[in-house]
């Protein structure tokens, strides 16, 4: 079979990126169409090395956390796979954070070293976040940073031509790496072992505020293995990669999945449909992912050009409740006829079930698929923990080789999702059918997904509590065609106060996340609440979708 042969759950992801290097050598491994970039295994294993090296020059050692605030650039797949041959943990920002969520992920992740561009929507947004945090930072030598905020914070280093004051430049980086001998990058390398945490993703919490999900190198292979056995990835694919890298789905089911294939990664610096479909075309991709929001832009695009999609096969659709329709036309108008959906969280590495490519498309727009190989799924009754029939409702667990070694430094968050018997418990409701294929039918929790974004909106009310007008606020998802959800919050404000909708949209912004900012406020002097005087948040929702006009949009159907 045209695919590289390794044995899973014995190898780490250094020595796995040496194993296709080995076997697919020739083989094209990167495909940047925008920035007209390309290299065969073997470039990228040099590259990679390269990188490795120039981290231990800087003085990571083995298990230390190395943070990456940037969209897809060539230097987070880079970072994805030469960190892990010198042993170092991969952390993971997302691009829409603010100054209130760099500060909090990078003090709870005991990060050493953050990697950063300048920014995605202004070219120094990310520049001026960091001085805001570190302010000492722009009058500090470049490795010697000694911040109030971020005391283990040491390095900066800055992915552009500019010179920015206090850090390192990448190919400054690259340069101190060259002192690094082969032989001391060996030794480095036989030191990790397949049970190390090599990743961690920060998840939304429902206690406020997001937690660090540790993924080893056998949680991520074993996933990304098992994701591009359903979709038959060889190293015939090419897989175009719109989705972020900081996710798990752009670097797990997008680049991992492509080393375990020994597949092309084609990715996209940042999600436009334009350059999707021109990347799809120009690199003849036969695997494509995305939210369901993506693939709309995408068939929308194609209206307007033509582009090539004629080798267009397989794919992933996840994130957020697919419509039935936009499946239809990714399978019809794209030609995706393999389009697969997956269902999953951070803390599974991420995927859980997926449908398969000979699924029927009905099957596929119906359910999200049975459980991934060596992964078990069940589901239980919320109160008493015993697994129910076939057929019935209650919350999705999971168990396997997948689930997540814990939460950084948060022990008993970590006890409250896995239990005594390893299981992972979701709190997603759902019902599976007797070929074991299941269908998300709710959340148990308060969860909103706006976009394939996952929020919590206990996360959003504690920042709006820093607000000294605010009294009291509840945040709730409403229905929306076009992101499946979004955020709605209700406010008390405090005896006299006043405000307005624009005057808290603007004291949210450049703090929160624009995704997590609510797109509405409502003001409201009390809450519907239970005989107990609990808040009823599923009135409220209610309410929301009532008072904007979106009931048609509440009555979507999706997979």
């Amino acid at each position: 079979m045209n695919k590289p042969q390794f044995e899973l759950g014995d190898i780490t992801i250094g020595q796995l990126f040496e194993t296709v290097s080995d076997q697919f050598g020739e083989s094209k491994a990167l495909d940047y169409n925008q920035l007209g970039i390309s290299y065969t295994y073997n470039e990228l294993n040099d590259v990679c090395n390269k990188v490795a090296k120039g981290f231990m020059a800087l003085g990571i050692e083995r298990g230390d956390h190395v943070a990456i605030w940037a969209n897809n650039v060539p230097e987070w797949v880079y970072a994805q796979f030469g960190l892990p041959k010198m042993g170092a943990v991969l952390v993971t920002v997302n691009t829409a954070y603010r100054s209130f969520e760099l500060e909090y992920l990078m003090k709870q992740s005991d990060s050493t070293t953050l990697v950063l561009i300048g920014g995605v929507r202004e070219a120094d947004e990310y520049v001026k976040v960091i001085n805001d945090v570190c302010p000492e930072l722009k009058d500090s030598k470049p490795g010697e940073l000694n911040s109030a905020k971020l005391p283990k914070l040491k390095n900066v280093v800055y992915i552009g031509e500019e010179k920015i004051p206090g850090t390192f430049g990448w190919e400054d980086v690259m340069a101190l790496g060259e002192k690094v001998t082969d032989a001391e990058l060996k030794a480095r390398h036989a030191t990790c072992e397949p049970e190390d945490v090599v990743n961690m993703q920060y998840t939304s919490g429902t206690t406020g505020f997001p937690k660090g999900v540790m993924l080893t190198h056998t949680n991520l292979i074993g996933n990304a293995y098992s994701m591009a056995e359903c979709m038959n990835l060889t190293a015939d694919d090419c897989t175009c990669i719109p989705v972020p890298m900081f996710h798990c789905f752009g670097c797990v089911i997008g680049n991992l999945c492509c080393l375990v294939s020994g597949a092309t990664m084609a990715p996209v610096l940042a999600f436009d449909p334009v350059a999707v479909m021109e990347a799809v075309d120009a690199c003849k991709a036969t695997a494509l992912l995305g939210v369901p929001t993506m693939f709309i832009a995408e068939l929308e695009q194609m209206k307007k050009k033509k582009y090539d999609t004629s080798h267009l096969r397989t794919g992933v659709m996840a994130g957020s409740p697919c419509p039935i329709e936009v499946m239809k036309q990714v399978v019809e108008v794209m030609g995706a006829s393999e389009m697969c959906i997956t269902y999953g969280q951070t803390e599974a590495s991420p995927g859980i079930t997926m449908t398969r490519v000979t699924d029927s498309v009905d099957l596929r727009v119906s359910t999200v698929g049975r459980a991934l190989p060596n992964v078990e799924v069940k589901i239980i009754d919320p109160d008493t923990g015993d697994e129910l029939p076939r057929g019935q409702q209650g919350e999705l667990c999971s168990r396997g080789y997948h689930v997540m070694k814990g939460y950084y430094m948060m022990p008993e968050a970590t006890e409250k999702t896995i239990d005594s018997d390893g299981w992972l418990h979701t709190r997603d409701l759902a019902v599976m059918d007797d070929a074991g294929n299941c269908k998300i039918t709710g959340r148990m929790g308060d969860m909103i997904i706006r976009g394939g974004e996952n929020i919590y909106p206990r996360e959003i009310e504690e920042f709006l509590y820093t607000n000294d007008q605010i009294k009291d606020v509840q945040v709730v998802g409403v229905p929306s065609i076009k992101y499946g959800e979004e955020v709605v919050a209700y406010v008390q404000m405090k005896p006299g106060e006043t405000t307005t909708e624009a005057d808290l949209k603007a004291f949210c912004k450049g703090k929160i996340a624009f995704h997590k900012t609510p797109a509405f406020f409502m003001f409201v002097e009390e809450y519907p609440v239970t005989a107990s005087g609990k808040i009823q948040k599923y009135k409220l929702r209610d309410m929301a979708t009532e008072a904007l006009g979106r009931e048609e949009d509440a009555k979507v159907k999706t997979a």
